[in-house]
């Protein structure tokens, strides 16, 4: 660890995970580490391995693909059977050199005594494990920004991956940044139609806040996540969320960069249903199929009109009493008032002027009183109180229609709309958000 820049060190000591078995151990440092947790994935590995092998790049050969085959000390015996046919499948892929264009390492934390504990094992975990380890492979040799990207096994990428995230990072000197990503579409209807709702649903609430002028609107998949080594380490490295890492881990990056977008290549994230995790895409697709909710309901856009107005207001280096902005957000909406008041603002606000010497840290302050948890945690209260979620299909088109975007000739303003329609509402709203 000696050769390691100081804060990478730091990091480690303080926050790394180091108790792991890496298989084989990197013989040379890396540009480019992708980190990829896989559980019950021997189906799926194959699958994205073709995929990264496909890549026409210039810099294969500054990639390292970081697989993290993980499973707690609880799990079913078909997990563990599961990851031990991955394990094999690996050893014997980096045997004989199967995927000629990767540079592929894999982590044992699944197999007997090196399993992850119950109470903290999960996916955040898992990356975290892989992250950290990814900081002491990287090559700092270089000026410009080292990148640890993230992948989920059950997708796949476009073929310039590689290049467009690494150059994308080299011309800007990004700090953090997310892939673009479409779900591919199931065959069979029924998923399609649950995938297609899903992915309006994600797509909608960054609409809203782009329409809000939010610091926050970006998207929070954690197969899209990217960051440099020096942002990672210093928001403190990935969480350990069993659920949701994905969300926190991009709300703390923007904490202290900007989240680019990377829009010339996309990922392909799997529309399966899934047990990995208690909520996101896996469960929502469980959920649709299940039939138990009424899925065909969006935000209400006037919530987030609302929430522009709060933003205009409350991110600038003023700093007035807490007075003044309960009394500006009650002219707003009363909801908005009540808000800050449940949210014990009066007290916070108090401290931060207290802290902050001057305007700068007062706006700082602020972006982190009023993170991105906290915004949808406004908009779910303003959901419950006055501003109910909408039917899909017409909302969107009345929202699509605002920005400009031509609606589909056949759409007739009905509430549920053919599939084939539904899927061009979702291919339009890609588009914009």
């Amino acid at each position: 660890m000696t050769s390691l820049p100081v804060n990478i060190q730091k990091y480690l000591t303080k926050y790394g995970i180091s108790d792991y078995t890496i298989n084989p151990v990197p013989e040379k440092k890396y540009e480019f580490i992708i980190v990829l947790p896989a559980i019950k994935e021997c189906e799926n590995i194959p699958v994205l391995l073709q995929s990264l092998n496909s890549q026409q790049s210039q810099h294969s050969d500054k990639v390292l693909l970081l697989i993290v085959l993980n499973n707690t000390k609880s799990a079913g015996e078909d997990i563990k059977s599961d990851n031990l046919q991955s394990k094999n499948y690996l050893d014997q892929a980096i045997l004989e050199r199967k995927y000629p264009n990767l540079n592929i390492s894999y982590i044992d934390v699944f197999s007997s005594g090196r399993e992850m504990p119950d109470k903290e094992g999960g996916v955040g975990l898992a990356r975290k494990i892989g992250m950290d380890a990814a900081l002491t492979f990287l090559d700092y040799s270089e000026q410009k920004k080292q990148i640890i990207g993230c992948l989920d096994a059950d997708c796949t990428v476009m073929s310039n991956y590689f290049d467009a995230v690494y150059d994308y990072y080299k011309q800007y000197n990004t700090s953090a940044g997310y892939v673009n990503y479409f779900h591919p579409m199931p065959e069979d209807n029924e998923s399609k139609k649950a995938i297609i709702c899903y992915e309006i649903f994600l797509r909608f609430y960054v609409f809203g806040l782009t329409v809000a002028e939010s610091p926050y609107a970006f998207h929070t998949i954690g197969s899209t996540m990217n960051c440099s080594a020096e942002a990672y380490v210093k928001i403190g490295g990935m969480n350990k969320r069993k659920a949701a890492e994905d969300f926190y881990f991009m709300e703390k990056l923007s904490k202290i960069a900007k989240i680019e977008r990377i829009n010339d290549t996309t990922i392909f994230p799997s529309g399966r249903g899934s047990f990995r995790v208690p909520f996101g895409t896996g469960q929502r697709v469980n959920r649709y199929l299940a039939g138990t909710h009424e899925e065909y309901y969006i935000y209400n856009i006037n919530s987030f009109y609302l929430l522009k107005e709060w933003v205009e207001l409350f991110h600038t280096m003023e700093a007035p009493p807490a007075d003044y902005y309960l009394s500006k957000a009650e002219k707003i909406d009363n909801n908005l008032s009540q808000f800050l008041l449940d949210n014990n603002f009066v007290t916070d606000w108090e401290r931060i002027l207290k802290n902050s010497k001057n305007g700068k840290q007062i706006l700082l302050q602020k972006r982190l009183w009023f993170d991105g948890f906290r915004t949808l945690k406004l908009i779910h209260y303003l959901r419950d109180n006055g501003y109910p979620n909408l039917p899909m299909f017409p909302h969107l088109a009345e929202n699509l229609e605002k920005v400009g975007v031509a609606l589909p000739r056949e759409y007739n303003g009905e509430e549920l709309p053919d599939l084939d329609t539904q899927e061009k509402f979702l291919n339009l709203l890609r588009s914009v958000s």
